[in-house]
């Protein structure tokens, strides 16, 4: 009898423990990964594209770093890309050819550094409009990248001149490229976005604006002279297939725009892009229908553009769980049967393991009954497939997902109108647009997550989109998926999120290297994620490593420059690290780590400027240096100040002013240090501040209205 010890849902959902380990494996062999096909080899000497190869694996074969060795590993050298530039953050990841890396930067320089030493072979820059540029492409001697300016630019290798250039998102018929709610058309079209694959004469370009109401449209182009060979339109237009799942003409502004890279299947023909979320976000009112393809996985010819099958993992969503993983392709041996399988999802925290020829699920679907609200027109089922999640399905209270108090809160698929809702998963995730890694040596998939809730209200009527609380933490960790049973195996919970560009590499040499906020790259062993090895790199590292080789030598390399999300201050930079046995430069200095919680970063008020009072229910009203004359019970800043600092020893006034119609308060939170109850107009209550530190609350009435007093 074959057995195989996996966690239980309530261990998964659990995730107490920081490491699970694997356990035994009796059925190793039976289950063991066959050969990939020719087009899906992981990549070796070279890392030639974003994923590593058309699969997505982000696995290196090269094995003389090792779990035994790893330790020796140290700079080979490190370089300031941008001359040590702080203003931006970067989320390219590199490849690498014949020695040589290729990235390009959020200032828009695209550069060939020489992979032994670190020296700049050239430098080419395509605008000064920035993208989210994740990557270029490499083929047919040409390096591909595109530019904020929605310009695709195909550079020549050896010297970084422009071949040809190409410029796209060109409003047409149909496609107004505007955001009618906020007025704004004309120029909100929409940008490039994602890293560029090339295969056989053509590359592949995404498209990112779901929250400004553009249209999604994936792009092949010729990758010789820059002409479109196809678009694939995320929301289809009249007489195409799925319109009809729109409402009216809301497909017109839908979103569902593809903007992480797809997966290529060379045998099948057939390129695998994942789209996103509709437009509005989060307001399903006049967009009745499943919105196809919005949080779809679409399979389209590779030659043609023609859609072959699609699978949509959330029906008519607005819960931001937009499809925004690479798709991962892999043949396993499952139960005895060689599976042509595509790994898709992430946000919701569920895996959709489907036939790559066909899109049927591997391990099952069920459409289950999920809560409703006619107001935003939900889809009364969603798709759950088989096997278990990989992050629990609802806010706890034993983990960085435990709500800010007050809040309405549900689990996956709870629907909202006028009042804030916490939810979890959030919008960052489960997982989000990391990287993940498949390893052939374990058979798992490796993906990073984040342990961060979001909350969300209809934005009609001035109500606000509170997309995290204010004052919430953040947490998250690794997890181990076996696609063979998309089961959870073993998961590393740590102090950050790992959901946002922290992607994975695995290698074979038994190894797992991926960086966090805090600008730490870490190598761990692939069996149950035991740390290994560390580096500080100068910046948070949101971009995927990478293993190449020059004259028999193995490297590492990684890009660490930072990221928005869901850390904004977190540290950035354009710190370019390669690394070798025996590497000789030091790690970087440590940064200032971001901040775990979701700070309010309203500029200070001194107790002194603000009479030491708190003014509930108000906005502070910088100018004047005092509370605002009306009252407002939508705001997340409706404290007056929002960031108030006095010394310690201070005694604090709450007060809700007599003229508010509205009963409010202050609830420290989650410490719980004071509570003014619920003040009528009119009334106040103090609090004296006797020791330093920062003190988070919120008014018990309206939830979403934060405040910080700062303790000196």
């Amino acid at each position: 009898m074959r057995r195989r010890r996996f966690l239980t849902g309530a261990a998964v959902a659990g995730g107490a423990a920081a490491l699970h380990p694997l356990g035994d494996r009796a059925d190793a062999e039976a289950d063991a990964v066959p050969a990939q096909p020719a087009g899906l080899v992981a990549a070796g000497r070279d890392f030639p594209k974003v994923g590593g190869n058309l699969g997505n694996h982000n696995h290196s074969t090269l094995a003389q770093v090792n779990r035994h060795n790893v330790h020796r590993l140290g700079g080979a050298w490190h370089v300031n890309l941008e001359g040590g530039s702080t203003s931006s953050a970067q989320q390219s990841t590199v490849v690498a050819q014949d020695g040589v890396l290729y990235v390009q930067t959020t200032q828009q320089n695209v550069f060939a550094i020489d992979g032994r030493t670190g020296a700049v072979k050239w430098r080419t820059n395509v605008g000064s409009e920035p993208t989210n540029m994740r990557g270029v492409g490499l083929g047919d001697g040409l390096v591909f990248t595109t530019s904020g300016a929605n310009i695709v630019y195909a550079l020549d290798q050896e010297t970084g001149a422009v071949v040809w250039q190409r410029e796209l998102l060109i409003p047409g018929e149909g496609d107004p490229g505007c955001d009618p709610q906020n007025g704004q058309c004309g120029g909100n079209r929409g940008g490039l976005a994602g890293a560029i694959v090339h295969w056989d004469g053509l590359i592949y370009v995404g498209t990112e604006g779901s929250t400004a109401g553009a249209r999604g449209r994936a792009y092949a182009l010729n990758a010789r002279t820059g002409e479109v060979a196809w678009t694939f339109w995320g929301p289809p237009g009249p007489g195409e297939y799925g319109n009809d799942t729109w409402e009216g003409d809301t497909w017109k502004t839908g979103g569902a725009v593809c903007w992480i890279h797809p997966g290529l299947d060379p045998e099948l023909g057939l390129v695998y892009w994942t789209f996103g979320n509709p437009y509005p976000r989060t307001n399903g009112s006049t967009r009745a229908g499943t919105n196809l393809f919005a949080n779809c996985l679409v399979a389209i010819e590779a030659k043609t553009g023609k859609r072959r099958w699609h699978f949509q993992s959330v029906h008519h969503d607005i819960w931001d769980y937009d499809g925004v993983m690479s798709p991962v392709l892999i043949d396993l041996r499952i139960e005895g049967r060689r599976r042509k399988v595509v790994v898709y999802g992430s946000k919701t925290g569920m895996y959709y393991i489907l036939d790559r020829a066909t899109g049927a699920p591997i391990h099952g679907m069920t459409e289950r009954p999920v809560p409703q609200d006619p107001r935003q027109k939900t889809w009364p089922t969603q798709p759950f497939p088989g096997g278990e999640p990989f992050v629990h399905q609802g806010p706890r209270f034993d983990d960085s997902t435990r709500p800010v108090p007050y809040y309405r809160t549900g689990g996956i698929f709870t629907p909202f109108w006028d009042d804030a809702t916490i939810l979890f998963p959030g919008a960052g995730g489960g997982a989000d647009w990391s990287h993940v890694s498949f390893s052939p040596h374990t058979g798992f998939v490796y993906v990073g997550y984040g342990l961060i809730n979001s909350s969300y209200s209809d934005t009609n009527g001035g109500r606000v989109n509170t997309a995290r609380p204010l004052g919430e933490y953040f947490s998250g960790g690794l997890v181990a998926v076996d696609p063979r049973t998309n089961r959870p195996v073993w998961r590393k919970e740590g102090d950050w999120s790992l959901a946002h560009g922290n992607g994975i590499l695995s290698t074979a040499g038994r190894l797992l290297f991926q960086g966090g906020p805090d600008g730490v790259l870490r190598a761990m062993d692939d069996r149950d994620g035991r740390e290994l090895w560390s580096w500080q790199c100068g910046a948070g590292v949101h971009t995927s490593p990478v293993g190449y080789e020059i004259d028999g030598e193995q490297y590492i390399a990684v890009f660490a420059g930072g990221n928005g999300l869901p850390y904004p201050d977190i540290p950035k930079g354009d710190h370019l690290w390669a690394f070798r046995l025996g590497g000789t430069v030091r790690p970087a200095p440590a940064p200032t780590p971001p901040s775990k919680r979701n700070q309010i970063r309203t500029a200070a008020v001194t107790g002194e400027t603000a009479h030491d009072t708190v003014t509930l229910g108000r906005i502070w009203d910088s100018a004047a240096g005092a509370p605002g004359a009306t009252e407002n019970i939508v705001a997340q800043n409706a404290m007056a100040p929002q960031h108030l600092t006095v010394p310690a020893g201070t005694t604090v006034t709450f007060v809700n002013p007599a003229d508010n119609a509205h009963s409010h308060g202050a609830a420290s939170f989650f410490e719980h240090v004071f509570n003014t109850g619920r003040l009528s107009p009119g009334q106040s209550h103090t609090h004296t501040f006797d020791r330093p530190g920062e003190y988070f609350y919120n008014d018990p009435v309206f939830p979403q209205s934060t405040g910080k007093i700062v303790v000196r």
